[in-house]
């Protein structure tokens, strides 16, 4: 139709914006970008315009007409053959510059080789139109989006290396000390890393703890002043009372356990005759068999 200009952005065909808090990059996925398309883009949103791979401008919030000069060779066969306008001309790329938070776990080993778990939130933005250019550039992606998950697949094992290089040199009870020390490096780290991509690092939190259930319940005992045993013990006993061991509170008080009052003894009486045993005598009053 003529004077009619497609728009391009970010929302579905239902209104739906598309650039939801897991993506940080998303490709239009048509073909209909032509000379006159407009390009809206938010107010939290970058677009990075490319034409045969290569970029052309980067644009902030706004809508945008999509006007470059054309080569005449070009220019001729795009009117050949489409009417004026070639598909696959051009690629807009949405980049998502609101901050968000992108999560990683893991194991590492303490100096005595005990597992540690830790958990690790950083969150990420990215500033400016050169950072995004980097973004796109640098950072590949698969398909028509770049999500946190695929992000955190390349930092990730930075991650992993920061917080072994001090969790694997510090004992096991003190790792939790070195907290701010974990969250220093692991920023460091992170942020050398992402600069790379055009991501800027805002802000890091890390949490280590016992990966094992059993340690992080001894652990816990041992803050309440217990030594050592105590701790074993007070930790065997709560398994025994959630089992209904009746003898859990002995456990606690390292006390031995015993059923009801001693056994009275009683005397077996021998016939004299190889050791073998001799029948009873009969009780005053009892009745015999058969005397009747």
């Amino acid at each position: 139709m003529p004077g009619f200009r497609n728009v391009i952005s970010t929302l579905s065909p239902d209104g739906q914006e598309v650039m939801g808090p897991e993506v940080l990059l998303w490709h239009y996925p048509n073909n209909d970008i032509m000379n006159g398309s407009l390009l809206t883009v938010e107010s939290n949103h970058f677009c990075v315009l490319k034409s045969r791979g290569a970029i052309l401008n980067v644009y902030e919030t706004g809508q945008y007409s999509v006007e470059t000069p054309q080569k005449v060779l070009f220019g001729a066969i795009q009117q050949a053959f489409y009417g004026g306008q070639s598909p696959w001309q051009y690629e807009a790329l949405y980049i998502n510059r609101a901050k968000l938070v992108i999560k990683a776990s893991g194991t590492a080993l303490s100096r005595e080789l005990a597992v540690m778990k830790y958990d690790v939130d950083y969150y990420i933005h990215v500033n400016t139109k050169d950072d995004a250019c980097k973004l796109v550039q640098h950072m590949p992606y698969r398909g028509h989006t770049l999500t946190t998950a695929e992000v955190n697949a390349y930092a990730g094992p930075v991650v992993e290396q920061a917080i072994n290089q001090i969790v694997q040199v510090t004992p096991f009870e003190r790792v939790n000390e070195k907290i701010h020390e974990l969250t220093q490096i692991v920023h460091e780290h992170l942020q050398e890393f992402l600069t790379v991509y055009g991501i800027t690092l805002d802000m890091v939190k890390v949490l280590v703890f016992p990966g094992d259930e059993r340690m992080r319940g001894l652990i816990a005992l041992k803050a309440f002043g217990l030594d050592e045993l105590s701790a074993v013990r007070y930790y065997t006993a709560m398994i025994m009372a959630e089992h209904g061991v009746i003898s859990a509170p002995n456990m606690a008080v390292g006390e031995p356990f015993q059923i009801g009052t001693a056994l009275p003894n009683f005397q077996v009486p021998f016939s004299g005759r190889s050791g073998a045993l001799s029948s009873p005598a009969p009780q005053p009053g009892a009745e015999k068999d058969g005397n009747e």
